[in-house]
Protein backbone atom coordinates (compact mmCIF):
# COMPACT_ATOMS: atom_id res chain seq x y z
CA UNK A 1 0.00 0.00 0.00
CA UNK A 2 0.72 3.61 -0.16
CA UNK A 3 1.33 5.20 2.95
CA UNK A 4 1.81 8.11 4.53
CA UNK A 5 3.07 8.24 8.34
CA UNK A 6 2.67 11.70 10.19
CA UNK A 7 4.64 11.69 13.84
CA UNK A 8 7.85 10.01 14.21
CA UNK A 9 7.83 9.96 17.82
CA UNK A 10 9.08 7.16 20.14
CA UNK A 11 6.50 5.06 18.57
CA UNK A 12 5.66 6.41 15.67
CA UNK A 13 9.43 5.90 14.16
CA UNK A 14 9.20 2.47 15.51
CA UNK A 15 5.45 1.74 13.91
CA UNK A 16 6.83 3.37 10.24
CA UNK A 17 10.12 1.04 10.27
CA UNK A 18 8.14 -2.14 10.42
CA UNK A 19 5.77 -0.39 7.52
CA UNK A 20 8.76 0.06 5.41
CA UNK A 21 9.92 -3.72 6.38
CA UNK A 22 6.31 -5.07 5.45
CA UNK A 23 7.04 -3.72 1.64
CA UNK A 24 4.86 -0.60 2.03
CA UNK A 25 5.88 2.72 0.18
CA UNK A 26 5.84 5.24 2.71
CA UNK A 27 6.07 8.91 2.94
CA UNK A 28 6.61 10.47 6.38
CA UNK A 29 5.96 14.13 7.93
CA UNK A 30 7.49 15.09 11.14
CA UNK A 31 7.41 18.80 12.33
CA UNK A 32 10.72 18.12 13.09
CA UNK A 33 12.47 16.90 9.90
CA UNK A 34 15.79 15.66 11.06
CA UNK A 35 13.80 12.42 13.04
CA UNK A 36 13.00 11.35 9.68
CA UNK A 37 16.18 10.44 8.41
CA UNK A 38 16.61 6.80 9.44
CA UNK A 39 13.43 6.31 7.63
CA UNK A 40 15.04 8.53 5.09
CA UNK A 41 18.05 6.04 4.94
CA UNK A 42 15.90 2.85 5.17
CA UNK A 43 13.47 4.14 1.82
CA UNK A 44 10.72 6.46 3.24
CA UNK A 45 10.27 9.61 0.89
CA UNK A 46 9.80 12.75 3.27
CA UNK A 47 7.44 15.15 2.69
CA UNK A 48 7.34 18.72 3.06
CA UNK A 49 4.03 18.78 4.50
CA UNK A 50 0.70 16.69 5.82
CA UNK A 51 -1.28 17.11 2.53
CA UNK A 52 2.05 15.89 0.94
CA UNK A 53 2.21 12.97 3.01
CA UNK A 54 -1.69 12.14 2.34
CA UNK A 55 -1.34 11.79 -1.28
CA UNK A 56 -2.18 7.88 -1.19
CA UNK A 57 -4.45 4.55 -0.40
CA UNK A 58 -3.80 5.81 3.62
CA UNK A 59 -2.29 8.15 6.03
CA UNK A 60 -1.42 7.37 9.27
CA UNK A 61 -1.42 9.55 12.40
CA UNK A 62 1.06 8.93 15.40
CA UNK A 63 0.65 12.59 17.27
CA UNK A 64 1.30 13.48 21.20
CA UNK A 65 -2.31 14.80 21.65
CA UNK A 66 -5.80 16.61 20.10
CA UNK A 67 -4.19 20.17 19.17
CA UNK A 68 -1.38 18.56 16.72
CA UNK A 69 -3.92 15.89 15.01
CA UNK A 70 -6.01 19.21 14.50
CA UNK A 71 -3.20 21.36 13.17
CA UNK A 72 -2.00 18.08 10.81
CA UNK A 73 -6.07 17.25 9.48
CA UNK A 74 -7.54 20.29 9.12
CA UNK A 75 -4.20 22.97 8.75
CA UNK A 76 -3.58 24.72 5.99
CA UNK A 77 -2.14 22.13 3.80
CA UNK A 78 -3.42 19.71 6.02
CA UNK A 79 -4.60 15.69 5.60
CA UNK A 80 -8.43 16.66 4.98
CA UNK A 81 -7.91 18.62 2.03
CA UNK A 82 -5.48 16.14 0.59
CA UNK A 83 -6.54 12.54 0.70
CA UNK A 84 -8.20 11.43 -2.19
CA UNK A 85 -12.01 10.35 -1.68
CA UNK A 86 -12.13 6.80 -0.29
CA UNK A 87 -9.05 6.76 0.91
CA UNK A 88 -8.31 6.01 4.71
CA UNK A 89 -7.23 8.09 7.75
CA UNK A 90 -6.01 5.75 10.81
CA UNK A 91 -5.75 7.66 13.94
CA UNK A 92 -3.34 5.83 16.27
CA UNK A 93 -2.92 8.54 18.58
CA UNK A 94 -4.50 8.76 22.29
CA UNK A 95 -7.15 11.67 21.45
CA UNK A 96 -10.06 12.52 22.96
CA UNK A 97 -13.62 10.84 22.46
CA UNK A 98 -14.44 14.16 20.90
CA UNK A 99 -12.45 14.78 18.68
CA UNK A 100 -12.90 11.57 17.23
CA UNK A 101 -16.28 12.19 16.92
CA UNK A 102 -15.52 15.31 15.06
CA UNK A 103 -12.82 13.39 12.51
CA UNK A 104 -15.65 10.61 11.61
CA UNK A 105 -17.74 13.60 10.71
CA UNK A 106 -15.60 15.08 8.43
CA UNK A 107 -13.97 12.50 6.96
CA UNK A 108 -17.60 11.29 6.05
CA UNK A 109 -18.28 14.69 4.81
CA UNK A 110 -15.15 14.21 2.80
CA UNK A 111 -15.98 11.05 1.20
CA UNK A 112 -13.22 9.57 3.00
CA UNK A 113 -12.79 6.94 5.59
CA UNK A 114 -11.57 7.25 9.43
CA UNK A 115 -10.60 4.28 11.11
CA UNK A 116 -9.30 5.10 15.49
CA UNK A 117 -7.08 2.57 15.83
CA UNK A 118 -4.95 3.78 19.19
CA UNK A 119 -2.70 1.10 20.36
CA UNK A 120 -1.07 -0.59 23.67
CA UNK A 121 2.55 -1.06 23.90
CA UNK A 122 5.59 1.23 24.97
CA UNK A 123 8.39 1.66 21.99
CA UNK A 124 9.95 -1.43 23.22
CA UNK A 125 6.95 -3.42 21.74
CA UNK A 126 6.55 -0.86 18.94
CA UNK A 127 9.98 -1.34 17.40
CA UNK A 128 9.08 -5.19 17.59
CA UNK A 129 6.16 -5.14 15.62
CA UNK A 130 4.01 -6.15 18.88
CA UNK A 131 1.52 -3.58 19.62
CA UNK A 132 -1.87 -4.88 20.54
CA UNK A 133 -4.30 -2.65 17.91
CA UNK A 134 -7.87 -1.39 19.55
CA UNK A 135 -10.01 -0.62 16.20
CA UNK A 136 -13.00 0.99 15.27
CA UNK A 137 -14.46 1.77 12.04
CA UNK A 138 -16.95 0.67 8.78
CA UNK A 139 -15.91 -3.26 8.27
CA UNK A 140 -14.80 -2.75 4.75
CA UNK A 141 -12.35 0.00 6.02
CA UNK A 142 -10.76 -2.28 9.22
CA UNK A 143 -10.47 -5.18 5.91
CA UNK A 144 -8.26 -2.61 4.11
CA UNK A 145 -6.61 -1.93 7.06
CA UNK A 146 -5.52 -5.38 7.88
CA UNK A 147 -1.78 -5.50 6.24
CA UNK A 148 -1.20 -2.28 8.37
CA UNK A 149 -2.46 -3.87 11.75
CA UNK A 150 -0.36 -6.92 10.71
CA UNK A 151 2.53 -5.04 10.15
CA UNK A 152 3.10 -3.11 13.32
CA UNK A 153 0.87 -5.18 16.00
CA UNK A 154 0.51 -8.75 17.07
CA UNK A 155 -2.81 -8.90 17.71
CA UNK A 156 -6.15 -6.61 16.58
CA UNK A 157 -9.18 -5.99 18.46
CA UNK A 158 -12.12 -4.62 16.74
CA UNK A 159 -14.23 -3.42 18.86
CA UNK A 160 -17.46 -1.93 16.35
CA UNK A 161 -18.17 0.29 13.20
CA UNK A 162 -18.00 3.45 15.78
CA UNK A 163 -14.46 5.04 15.37
CA UNK A 164 -14.93 6.60 19.10
CA UNK A 165 -15.57 3.24 20.87
CA UNK A 166 -11.89 2.50 20.02
CA UNK A 167 -10.61 6.28 21.82
CA UNK A 168 -12.98 5.50 24.82
CA UNK A 169 -11.38 2.33 24.99
CA UNK A 170 -7.83 3.39 24.73
CA UNK A 171 -8.41 6.02 27.42
CA UNK A 172 -10.13 3.63 29.80
CA UNK A 173 -7.23 1.42 29.23
CA UNK A 174 -4.04 3.91 30.26
CA UNK A 175 -6.26 4.61 32.84
CA UNK A 176 -5.99 1.73 34.23
CA UNK A 177 -2.26 1.17 33.79
CA UNK A 178 -1.94 4.22 35.62
CA UNK A 179 -3.64 3.12 38.77
CA UNK A 180 -1.75 -0.08 38.31
CA UNK A 181 1.35 2.33 38.67
CA UNK A 182 -0.08 4.16 41.63
CA UNK A 183 -1.44 1.46 43.43
CA UNK A 184 2.54 -0.44 43.03
CA UNK A 185 3.90 2.76 44.07
CA UNK A 186 1.84 2.68 47.28
CA UNK A 187 2.32 -0.93 48.57
CA UNK A 188 6.24 -0.71 47.62
CA UNK A 189 6.52 2.25 49.40
CA UNK A 190 5.16 0.35 52.32
CA UNK A 191 6.64 -2.27 52.22
CA UNK A 192 10.23 -0.38 50.71
CA UNK A 193 9.50 1.52 54.69
CA UNK A 194 9.14 -1.60 56.46
CA UNK A 195 12.61 -2.89 55.43
CA UNK A 196 11.68 -5.48 52.53
CA UNK A 197 13.80 -5.87 49.88
CA UNK A 198 12.12 -4.26 46.27
CA UNK A 199 13.23 -6.59 44.07
CA UNK A 200 12.18 -9.35 46.33
CA UNK A 201 8.66 -8.11 46.88
CA UNK A 202 8.46 -7.71 43.01
CA UNK A 203 9.57 -11.37 42.22
CA UNK A 204 6.66 -12.55 44.58
CA UNK A 205 4.20 -10.40 43.06
CA UNK A 206 4.92 -10.88 39.56
CA UNK A 207 5.54 -14.68 40.00
CA UNK A 208 2.24 -15.02 42.09
CA UNK A 209 -1.48 -13.38 41.34
CA UNK A 210 0.20 -10.34 39.56
CA UNK A 211 2.25 -11.71 36.33
CA UNK A 212 0.06 -9.96 34.27
CA UNK A 213 3.42 -7.69 31.77
CA UNK A 214 2.03 -4.31 33.01
CA UNK A 215 3.13 -4.87 37.20
CA UNK A 216 6.63 -6.32 35.77
CA UNK A 217 7.24 -3.73 33.65
CA UNK A 218 6.08 -0.73 35.63
CA UNK A 219 7.31 -2.62 38.81
CA UNK A 220 11.10 -2.66 37.76
CA UNK A 221 10.70 1.09 36.88
CA UNK A 222 9.59 1.90 40.00
CA UNK A 223 11.83 -0.69 41.91
CA UNK A 224 14.81 0.74 40.12
CA UNK A 225 13.71 4.35 39.67
CA UNK A 226 14.52 4.58 36.04
CA UNK A 227 12.18 6.98 34.96
CA UNK A 228 14.51 7.94 32.34
CA UNK A 229 14.36 8.10 29.26
CA UNK A 230 11.36 8.91 29.44
CA UNK A 231 8.76 6.04 27.33
CA UNK A 232 5.58 7.72 27.72
CA UNK A 233 6.31 11.33 29.63
CA UNK A 234 4.42 12.51 32.18
CA UNK A 235 3.00 15.29 30.69
CA UNK A 236 1.36 12.72 27.87
CA UNK A 237 0.54 11.15 31.24
CA UNK A 238 -2.01 13.83 32.46
CA UNK A 239 -3.12 14.56 29.36
CA UNK A 240 -5.12 11.14 28.97
CA UNK A 241 -5.90 11.49 32.95
CA UNK A 242 -8.06 14.73 31.73
CA UNK A 243 -9.09 13.58 28.54
CA UNK A 244 -10.41 10.07 31.06
CA UNK A 245 -12.12 12.39 32.90
CA UNK A 246 -13.63 14.58 30.14
CA UNK A 247 -15.44 10.91 28.85
CA UNK A 248 -16.43 10.35 32.18
CA UNK A 249 -18.33 13.93 32.51
CA UNK A 250 -19.62 13.47 28.99
CA UNK A 251 -20.93 10.24 30.28
CA UNK A 252 -21.85 10.42 33.72
CA UNK A 253 -19.47 8.18 35.37
CA UNK A 254 -18.03 8.79 38.74
CA UNK A 255 -14.14 8.09 38.60
CA UNK A 256 -12.93 8.97 41.90
CA UNK A 257 -9.50 6.92 41.38
CA UNK A 258 -9.34 9.43 38.01
CA UNK A 259 -9.34 12.54 39.88
CA UNK A 260 -6.61 11.57 42.45
CA UNK A 261 -4.54 10.55 39.35
CA UNK A 262 -5.31 13.81 37.77
CA UNK A 263 -3.63 15.49 41.05
CA UNK A 264 -0.73 12.95 41.22
CA UNK A 265 -0.36 14.23 37.60
CA UNK A 266 0.08 17.90 38.34
CA UNK A 267 2.02 17.31 41.64
CA UNK A 268 4.63 15.36 39.77
CA UNK A 269 4.44 18.21 37.15
CA UNK A 270 4.57 20.70 39.54
CA UNK A 271 7.92 19.23 40.90
CA UNK A 272 9.87 19.59 38.15
CA UNK A 273 8.85 15.75 36.45
CA UNK A 274 7.88 17.14 32.98
CA UNK A 275 11.15 14.86 31.32
CA UNK A 276 10.51 11.53 33.56
CA UNK A 277 8.17 8.83 32.40
CA UNK A 278 4.97 8.42 33.38
CA UNK A 279 5.89 5.68 36.15
CA UNK A 280 8.02 8.21 38.38
CA UNK A 281 3.99 8.44 40.17
CA UNK A 282 4.65 5.43 41.15
CA UNK A 283 7.78 6.99 43.42
CA UNK A 284 5.40 9.38 44.93
CA UNK A 285 4.10 7.31 47.67
CA UNK A 286 7.69 6.68 49.02
CA UNK A 287 8.85 10.40 48.72
CA UNK A 288 5.47 11.46 50.37
CA UNK A 289 6.40 8.81 53.50
CA UNK A 290 9.89 10.26 53.89
CA UNK A 291 12.02 7.84 51.50
CA UNK A 292 13.62 10.28 49.57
Amino acid sequence: MKIGFLGLGRMGQGMAANLIKAGHELTVYNRSADKAQDLVSQGARLAKNPAEAAQGDAVITMLADDKALKTVVFGEAGVLGALPKGALHISCSTISVELSEHLTAAHGEAGQRFVAAPVFGRPDAAAAAKLFVAAAGEAGALEDCKPIFEAIGQRTFVLGDTPPAANLVKLSGNFLIASVIESLGEAMALVGKGGVDLHAYLDLLTSTLFAAPVYKTYGALIADKKFEPAGFAAPLGQKDIRLVLAAAEELQVPMPLGSLLRDRFLALRAQGGDHLDWSAVGAMAAKDSGQG
